[in-house]
């Protein structure tokens, strides 16, 4: 059965949408991923267009209000932002909450590339904070455990990571993964 997570903000536009992006994509088939806004708004295109850097594909998920997730069951509720925190409604059932607290990086002003670099610099931060409650940190129930995907075959364990096993995926080495050598790049400088 998979683990049903929602990641709430407020406008549901930025933050909250590349997480849900970024979750589905590195914890594979173990979560049901969601997002939603306490005020939601429009999905922003730098937080797509900074997710297809890295090759993976949100242009299709759209911003959703909480409410249409009251009665469902969720397993955990992630909040990313303060706001989002403090008006976050009770969910019923078990859902545990925890609280990822990210800049806002649609509240940085001044050139096109200035803004993209807060998105990208967001986008970093929560992959690094996602790779690290996949291996196990930052939660006690087993449960939500998983091993950590290095591109969409490979999985890596706890202590293949540590290992440094990860440095480099062995599809984008050999050149015939299904993501490019940058994006292996980029998801193993945590290793």
């Amino acid at each position: 059965m998979k683990t049903r997570v929602l990641i709430l903000c407020t406008g549901n536009s930025a933050r909250s949408q590349m997480a849900e992006g970024l979750l589905r994509h590195e914890g594979g088939e173990r979560y049901e991923v969601f997002s939603a806004g306490t005020r939601p708004s429009l999905v922003r295109p730098e937080a797509i267009a900074v997710l297809a850097e890295i090759g993976i594909d949100i242009s299709g998920q759209h911003s959703k209000s909480v409410d249409e997730f009251a009665s469902q069951p969720l397993d955990l509720v992630i909040t990313v932002c303060d706001n989002a925190k403090e008006a976050c409604p009770v969910f019923p059932g078990t859902t545990r909450r925890l609280h990822w607290p990210f800049e806002d990086p649609a509240g940085v002003q001044g050139f096109e590339e200035q803004r993209m670099a807060a998105f990208r610099a967001v986008r970093d931060q929560m992959r690094q904070r996602i790779i690290k409650f996949l291996a196990g940190e930052g939660t006690s129930d087993k449960s939500l455990r998983t091993s950590l995907r290095c591109c969409s075959t490979h999985r890596l364990s706890r202590r293949e990571l540590r290992s440094g096993l990860a440095k480099r995926c062995f599809k984008s080495r050999n050149g015939f993964g299904d993501h490019g050598s940058r994006y292996g790049e980029r998801q193993t400088d945590i290793a």
